[in-house]
């Protein structure tokens, strides 16, 4: 989770105008340890995962939040369910970008908010003065780690995270980027609205 830590105080002012008691659900949560940080506000907090071992050590790591295994591109009724309905708001952090499917996650989570809903998906920031800095210093390899397994198999431009959503029913999608400096971000966040009607 420490490599994602940067997006945490991001992610609480997104929330900042969250309501007391609103349900806020993780999508690929993993082990919890992200969602851990966003305990004590008020929210019920709900997590997901394909991952049996990663749940199992969310529900013994992380009181208080209910967890639960789902693939990101399943049938959202059985989420539904375990939210006990639509929920107010949905984070994927760093997910989408390991996903074969993308387009199935997108739409699950327009199926899983209630209209006026937040979507904040978080990825790899991928800029061109970014890529630029990396091949100059020779850490393109690095950056993009083809030899990793389970790593990283899309990457993600704001133009095409934009389409993405948009294609799935989301508006008012706009960007802010996070850790590091500005256009050398490690991360980007897409912040999106389920429209109400």
């Amino acid at each position: 989770m420490e490599a994602h830590s940067h997006l945490v105080p991001k992610v609480l002012s997104l929330f900042q105008d969250l309501p007391s008691g609103s349900k806020v659900l993780d999508i690929g949560c993993g082990n919890g340890s992200f969602l851990a940080h966003l305990k004590g506000f008020g929210w019920q907090l709900y997590g997901s995962d394909s991952s049996a071992s990663g749940i199992a050590i969310a529900r013994q790591t992380c009181d208080g939040i209910h967890f639960f295994q789902a693939g990101a591109d399943e049938d959202p009724s059985r989420q539904l369910e375990q939210c006990d309905g639509p929920v107010d708001a949905i984070l994927c952090v760093e997910v989408i970008e390991h996903l074969y499917d993308p387009r199935s996650c997108a739409r699950l989570c327009n199926a899983l908010l209630r209209p006026g809903g937040m979507l904040l998906i978080s990825t790899p920031y991928h800029g061109y003065l970014k890529n630029l800095a990396l091949a100059v210093t020779g850490q393109m390899d690095k950056h993009f780690a083809p030899l990793d397994d389970g790593g990283h198999i899309k990457f993600w431009s704001q133009n095409t995270l934009r389409q993405l959503l948009h294609e799935a029913g989301f508006t008012a999608v706009r960007f802010q980027g996070s850790g590091r400096l500005p256009y050398l971000w490690k991360s980007m966040i897409a912040i999106a609205t389920k429209p109400r009607i």
